[in-house]
């Protein structure tokens, strides 16, 4: 983080109030934890749902802060060991503020990856395109929220040609928070399916929510859209600026070729790759390449950087242990990523042996969720899966649904209690998928087997 701004130039964007003994004092950096704070970075103090930082103040200047920017009236432990204050009335805006700031002021390409499945995937495709082309600012990690986002954007330097960023929602308007900030040139929407419902509600708020990003798409910009997804369909006709569609279907404008290896075409020219890619990631790489391309780059670069592409974590990750092949997908989980787990299962246990199902639950979906674990049931059994063990309260649902089919299945509450169960299948050999969302923590289940 290079901010290279001055006390007194930072009250004025944020509007707030300095109280300093050297108002032009030059601030590079700043931290929102008092634990890592760095001596000589800011402070700046965040209310999360369970913490409030302005408790930590006091630690902060301990560790050797050199701005404090809190909200009006509780800076005062700053005042009364004679450290710079800047009082705002909204912490969090004062930080999104000074990101939109830093984003304006440097010369850089922009493209902002949303959708409910493959948005980390395709951002990280994406950038080891974008590295080709020159040096790449991106999201670290799950940083898509509305405080992950701005702290990303505080990265950017002035070497940076091109920045991805991952935006993410769980409440109608997060999208058009964030995406305000990216300001992308380039706006990715991978699909729409069901995630966060608890909080969206149904299926037409996400959709809605997923395309608030084009109300920030800078002038000239092109919109990305999965136009297999048939929600995202709709922009074709509602959407009246620059766009490019990809997918399977005929008339998408960059058209993939169906095969075991990625390629596709696009205005006549055909584009390959030698990796060999499932169908979900077929249509990521499509949604990277179109968003490539959209950004300028060049044919030659967009396939030797696709190459250099790197998995995230915990995302359909294969390991060998013992007798059997384990598919470890346990960063989240919604009924479009299990479907496409259970799928990608089935096609592999054809040449690679019996396959075995371990699923947790898939959270946040509200009062939809009993009829969507139903649905995950519905498609073990029209799979022809027989080794099954499901696991969360939200899972019972399914193994209800289950044994109403007549397919047997073990289902415990607790994680834990699948344990000597799932040791003794490992012995068997063959495949196990293990899908749940984060919150169950499947990759603890996965490490004691």
């Amino acid at each position: 983080m290079k901010l290279n701004i001055t006390y007194e130039s930072l009250s004025k964007i944020l509007d707030g109030k300095l109280t300093a003994e050297k108002p032009f004092s030059v601030l590079e950096k700043l931290s929102i934890d008092s634990r890592t704070l760095q001596k000589g970075e800011a402070y700046l103090v965040i209310k999360g749902q369970k913490h409030d930082g302005h408790k930590f103040i006091k630690a902060a200047i301990e560790k050797g802060a050199s701005l404090i920017i809190a909200e009006e009236g509780r800076g005062e432990e700053a005042k009364a060991a004679g450290v710079a204050l800047l009082e705002v009335k909204d912490t969090l805006k004062a930080l999104q503020g000074l990101a939109l700031h830093h984003r304006l002021k440097h010369n850089i390409k922009i493209a902002a990856v949303t959708g409910s499945n493959g948005k980390s995937t395709t951002k990280q495709m994406l950038l080891a395109i974008c590295q080709r082309a020159g040096k790449t600012c991106n999201t670290k990690g799950n940083f898509n929220n509305q405080i992950g986002v701005p702290l990303s954007i505080l990265e950017i330097t002035e070497e940076d040609k091109y920045g991805v960023f991952e935006l993410g929602a769980s409440h109608k308007g997060d999208i058009d928070e964030i995406a305000s900030i990216v300001r992308p040139d380039v706006a990715i929407i991978t699909n729409v399916s069901p995630a966060h419902l608890e909080f969206f509600g149904d299926m037409e708020t996400v959709y809605q929510t997923k395309t608030e990003i084009i109300n920030s798409i800078n002038s000239y910009g092109t919109l990305i859209y999965n136009n297999d997804d048939s929600m995202l369909r709709r922009l074709k006709t509602r959407y009246d600026g620059r766009s490019l569609s990809f997918g399977f279907s005929a008339d998408a404008d960059l058209r993939i070729i169906p095969g075991e290896k990625f390629s596709f075409g696009y205005k006549g020219a055909i584009f390959k790759s030698d990796i060999a890619l499932e169908k979900h990631n077929q249509l990521n790489a499509a949604a990277a390449c179109a968003g490539a391309i959209a950004l300028g780059l060049f044919k030659d670069q967009i396939e030797q950087g696709l190459a250099l592409y790197t998995p995230m974590p915990l995302r359909l990750e294969v390991y060998k242990k013992g007798a059997s092949t384990f598919i470890l997908d346990c960063y989240n989980a919604n009924p479009a990523s299990v479907s496409n787990a259970l799928e990608i299962l089935a096609e592999r246990s054809k040449t690679e042996g019996p396959a075995a199902v371990v699923l947790g639950d898939m959270r946040e979906l509200g009062a939809q969720s009993a009829f969507y674990h139903k649905l995950i049931a519905e498609k073990i059994k029209e799979l022809g899966f027989s080794d099954i063990y499901l696991a969360g309260p939200e899972m019972k649902a399914a193994y209800e649904a289950l044994k109403n089919f007549g397919v047997e299945a073990e289902y415990a509450e607790d994680k834990n209690a699948l344990l000597p169960s799932l040791k003794k299948r490992a012995e068997k050999g063959g495949l196990i998928l293990m899908k749940a969302s984060r919150a169950l923590n499947f990759e603890e289940l996965f490490e004691q087997i």
